[in-house]
């Protein structure tokens, strides 16, 4: 006959946006569960669950993560930094107003991903030119095609940065 107890939960503690949050979770709840299913953060997406799209992309110590792929139990004691974080005192982040300065959105169901994952990319310091920027934001996917606005959309933060 199998088991068919619940596996023990395990206590974790993560600073989300600023705030300690401590959690009590199964050892196989995702990043991306616990935020939106247990903190209720639901601007960070469920896009395709395999960590090829990018949607579930939030700040992971400063990192970009896909947030599909990581178990929140491996993140214990982390500073995790979704959507809902990164505008300040009611100003919105200069990603987040580049997004719309540039309408880098169409649907919008991609855009934290990408707003986290550029802003990932602008604290790396790696992308010099719109070539650096395709390539290193190339797993974050828009199926609506607003890559050109999205690449000036970081250009224009980081000409800012």
């Amino acid at each position: 006959m199998a088991d068919t107890t619940i596996p023990e939960r395990i206590p974790i503690s993560l600073v989300v946006n600023g705030e300690r949050r401590t959690l009590e979770i199964v050892p196989w709840t995702t990043l991306l569960d616990a935020l939106r299913d247990r903190l209720e953060l639901s601007g960070t997406k469920k896009g395709c669950d395999h960590g090829q799209c990018g949607a579930c992309t939030v700040l992971v110590d400063g990192r970009r993560v896909n947030s599909c792929l990581t178990l929140a139990v491996m993140k214990d004691g982390a500073e995790i930094t979704t959507i809902e974080g990164l505008a300040r005192d009611g100003t919105l982040h200069p990603l987040q107003q580049a997004f719309i300065d540039h309408d880098a959105f169409q649907c919008g169901y991609c855009t934290p991903g990408q707003i986290c994952s550029a802003a990932g990319l602008l604290a790396e310091g790696r992308a010099r030119d719109a070539d650096e920027i395709r390539e290193l934001m190339s797993g974050n996917l828009c199926r609506c095609g607003a890559y050109p606005n999205i690449v000036a959309a970081i250009e224009q933060a980081m000409s800012r940065s």
